[in-house]
């Protein structure tokens, strides 16, 4: 376990809250799990899915979100949302149906 993701486990000791918002901080880790919405993606499916994103840091985003039990490694397929990402997935969709609300 990568000393990044013992510190994201870590923040569970003060709120679920701040453990969720120190996820929502690490930069493309919801943009992988939105992409993965559509189903397994490939390595290169999702690095273009993603457009700017670096293989280094979608590797170690990919790597995290694993070991946070949300994001599976499919041999032969790639990566989907694990049940858990699922349900992480639609608190992103709630998130987006609010989002133009900003914008006003």
């Amino acid at each position: 376990m990568t000393q990044r993701v013992q510190n994201l486990r870590r923040a569970t000791t003060t709120t679920s809250m701040e453990h969720a918002l120190s996820l929502a901080g690490r930069r493309w880790a919801f943009r992988v799990v939105w992409e993965l919405r559509v189903g397994p993606l490939n390595f290169r499916a999702l690095q273009a899915a993603c457009g700017d994103l670096s293989p280094s840091v979608l590797q170690r985003r990919l790597h995290e979100l694993r070991d946070l039990g949300i994001v599976e490694k499919i041999p032969q397929l790639g990566y989907r949302l694990s049940s858990y990402g699922e349900r992480l997935f639609q608190v992103l969709a709630q998130l987006d149906k609010w989002s133009p609300e900003l914008q006003e």
